[in-house]
């Protein structure tokens, strides 16, 4: 029977490595195989997974041009737990996909001001551009995590 794994937990970022990553890679990667991996993203067994193992699994995904689910899973973590810190109010789910929504139209519209030819390096994006686009993608990942803990919460 498939076990259960909460979404954005370090259990189910380690089922994502195993999907992503085949024995080969994640031999290469750690030096222990998919066993090891499935075995640690049990959620009924102690975590057991060294921080540098999670690092190169993670850098194994990127070099595969996949996201990286480990640093997706802590990110969710830390980001649940300032959640129940910040007492701001923000929980309502339609404020926040409307904001969401403001960050996308943001960043489409840096992008397509970036290849504008009348932009500072016309099609070509310049440097400044860039950082400007990277900050955008930041901005509109963390509303999308905002999403997921919101989701997440929902009794």
């Amino acid at each position: 029977m498939a076990k259960i794994r909460k979404t954005a937990s370090i259990e189910n970022g380690l089922m994502e490595v195993v999907q992503i990553l085949s024995e080969e890679e994640i031999q290469a990667a750690i030096g222990k195989g998919a066993s090891y991996v499935r075995k640690c993203s049990d959620p009924q067994q102690q975590q057991e997974i060294d921080h540098n193992d999670s690092f190169k699994l993670d850098k194994a995904c990127i070099a595969k041009g996949k996201a990286p689910p480990l640093l997706t899973s802590h990110e969710y973590m830390i980001a649940h737990e300032l959640e129940n810190i910040n007492t701001d109010g923000s929980k309502d789910l339609s404020q926040i996909l409307v904001r969401s929504t403001i960050l996308h139209g943001k960043l489409t519209e840096l992008i397509h001001n970036a290849q504008h030819p009348k932009s500072d390096k016309g099609i070509e994006i310049s440097v400044l551009e860039k950082k400007d686009i990277f900050e955008a993608i930041k901005d509109l990942e963390d509303k999308i995590l905002k999403i997921k803990l919101t989701i997440d919460n929902k009794k």
